[in-house]
Protein backbone atom coordinates (compact mmCIF):
# COMPACT_ATOMS: atom_id res chain seq x y z
CA UNK A 1 0.00 0.00 0.00
CA UNK A 2 1.44 3.37 -0.92
CA UNK A 3 1.09 6.83 1.22
CA UNK A 4 -1.55 8.84 1.14
CA UNK A 5 -2.08 12.60 2.58
CA UNK A 6 -6.32 13.83 2.88
CA UNK A 7 -6.79 17.43 4.03
CA UNK A 8 -8.65 16.72 7.56
CA UNK A 9 -11.08 19.49 8.87
CA UNK A 10 -11.57 20.05 12.54
CA UNK A 11 -14.48 22.20 13.29
CA UNK A 12 -15.82 23.13 17.32
CA UNK A 13 -19.03 24.53 16.19
CA UNK A 14 -21.04 21.97 15.29
CA UNK A 15 -21.23 23.06 11.76
CA UNK A 16 -19.05 20.53 9.69
CA UNK A 17 -21.90 18.77 7.71
CA UNK A 18 -22.86 22.38 7.03
CA UNK A 19 -19.89 23.61 5.57
CA UNK A 20 -19.42 20.38 3.50
CA UNK A 21 -22.61 20.28 1.72
CA UNK A 22 -21.62 23.77 0.90
CA UNK A 23 -18.36 22.92 0.15
CA UNK A 24 -19.66 20.21 -2.42
CA UNK A 25 -22.34 22.44 -4.00
CA UNK A 26 -19.46 25.26 -4.84
CA UNK A 27 -17.23 22.88 -7.26
CA UNK A 28 -17.67 20.04 -9.66
CA UNK A 29 -16.52 16.54 -9.43
CA UNK A 30 -17.37 17.24 -5.80
CA UNK A 31 -19.53 14.42 -3.34
CA UNK A 32 -20.35 13.54 0.05
CA UNK A 33 -19.05 10.28 0.46
CA UNK A 34 -20.18 9.00 4.10
CA UNK A 35 -20.85 10.76 7.23
CA UNK A 36 -21.28 9.25 10.33
CA UNK A 37 -23.11 11.18 13.39
CA UNK A 38 -22.93 10.79 17.26
CA UNK A 39 -26.25 8.97 18.58
CA UNK A 40 -27.65 9.17 22.01
CA UNK A 41 -24.63 8.61 24.82
CA UNK A 42 -21.55 9.13 23.01
CA UNK A 43 -19.18 11.56 23.73
CA UNK A 44 -20.43 14.48 21.13
CA UNK A 45 -23.73 16.31 20.84
CA UNK A 46 -26.23 14.32 19.44
CA UNK A 47 -26.91 14.27 15.78
CA UNK A 48 -23.33 16.19 14.98
CA UNK A 49 -20.47 14.68 12.55
CA UNK A 50 -18.25 11.97 14.35
CA UNK A 51 -16.57 11.64 11.24
CA UNK A 52 -16.97 12.52 7.44
CA UNK A 53 -15.27 12.04 3.76
CA UNK A 54 -15.98 14.50 0.76
CA UNK A 55 -14.20 15.11 -2.46
CA UNK A 56 -13.98 18.57 -4.24
CA UNK A 57 -12.88 18.55 -7.06
CA UNK A 58 -11.80 15.10 -7.28
CA UNK A 59 -9.79 15.63 -4.39
CA UNK A 60 -10.49 13.49 -1.01
CA UNK A 61 -11.08 15.36 2.82
CA UNK A 62 -12.16 14.09 5.86
CA UNK A 63 -14.35 16.94 8.63
CA UNK A 64 -15.59 15.89 12.14
CA UNK A 65 -17.19 18.54 14.38
CA UNK A 66 -14.70 18.32 17.41
CA UNK A 67 -16.31 16.54 20.84
CA UNK A 68 -14.16 19.03 23.12
CA UNK A 69 -13.27 22.33 22.62
CA UNK A 70 -10.07 23.79 22.16
CA UNK A 71 -8.31 26.74 22.57
CA UNK A 72 -7.52 26.72 18.34
CA UNK A 73 -9.56 27.27 15.54
CA UNK A 74 -7.90 27.53 11.36
CA UNK A 75 -5.60 29.42 11.13
CA UNK A 76 -4.93 31.24 7.23
CA UNK A 77 -1.10 29.70 7.63
CA UNK A 78 -2.98 26.85 5.74
CA UNK A 79 -5.30 27.21 3.34
CA UNK A 80 -7.05 25.37 0.48
CA UNK A 81 -6.10 26.43 -2.92
CA UNK A 82 -7.80 26.57 -5.94
CA UNK A 83 -6.73 26.72 -9.39
CA UNK A 84 -9.05 28.51 -11.53
CA UNK A 85 -9.68 28.62 -15.16
CA UNK A 86 -12.02 31.28 -15.82
CA UNK A 87 -12.56 34.88 -14.19
CA UNK A 88 -16.03 33.85 -13.57
CA UNK A 89 -15.26 31.10 -12.07
CA UNK A 90 -12.91 32.96 -9.48
CA UNK A 91 -15.37 35.49 -9.23
CA UNK A 92 -18.35 32.94 -8.45
CA UNK A 93 -15.67 30.94 -5.63
CA UNK A 94 -14.94 34.37 -4.07
CA UNK A 95 -18.37 35.91 -3.58
CA UNK A 96 -19.52 32.53 -2.46
CA UNK A 97 -16.66 31.92 0.21
CA UNK A 98 -16.76 35.19 1.07
CA UNK A 99 -20.24 35.73 2.07
CA UNK A 100 -20.22 36.30 5.97
CA UNK A 101 -16.13 35.48 6.22
CA UNK A 102 -13.32 37.72 5.53
CA UNK A 103 -11.16 38.98 3.24
CA UNK A 104 -7.23 38.81 3.27
CA UNK A 105 -6.26 39.75 0.48
CA UNK A 106 -9.12 40.76 -2.20
CA UNK A 107 -9.17 39.66 -5.64
CA UNK A 108 -6.38 41.31 -7.97
CA UNK A 109 -3.10 41.29 -9.12
CA UNK A 110 -0.52 40.77 -6.56
CA UNK A 111 2.68 40.71 -9.13
CA UNK A 112 2.79 36.30 -8.97
CA UNK A 113 -0.38 36.21 -10.14
CA UNK A 114 -3.08 38.33 -12.46
CA UNK A 115 -5.96 37.59 -10.84
CA UNK A 116 -5.78 36.13 -7.32
CA UNK A 117 -8.29 36.21 -3.61
CA UNK A 118 -6.99 34.73 -0.41
CA UNK A 119 -10.42 35.22 1.98
CA UNK A 120 -11.18 32.81 5.31
CA UNK A 121 -14.79 31.97 5.12
CA UNK A 122 -17.65 32.09 7.51
CA UNK A 123 -16.63 28.76 9.24
CA UNK A 124 -12.58 30.28 9.37
CA UNK A 125 -11.61 27.76 6.59
CA UNK A 126 -8.89 29.64 4.59
CA UNK A 127 -8.90 29.81 0.57
CA UNK A 128 -6.55 30.51 -1.86
CA UNK A 129 -8.05 30.90 -5.48
CA UNK A 130 -5.98 31.61 -8.39
CA UNK A 131 -6.63 32.35 -12.06
CA UNK A 132 -4.48 30.03 -13.83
Amino acid sequence: MSQKTTTFLMFQNGDAEEAMTFYVSLFEDSKVVAVSHYGPGEPGPEGTVKHATFTLAGQEYMCIDSNQQHAFGFTPSISIWVACDTEEEIDRLYAALLEGGQALMPIGSYGFSTRFGWLADRFGVSWQLNLA
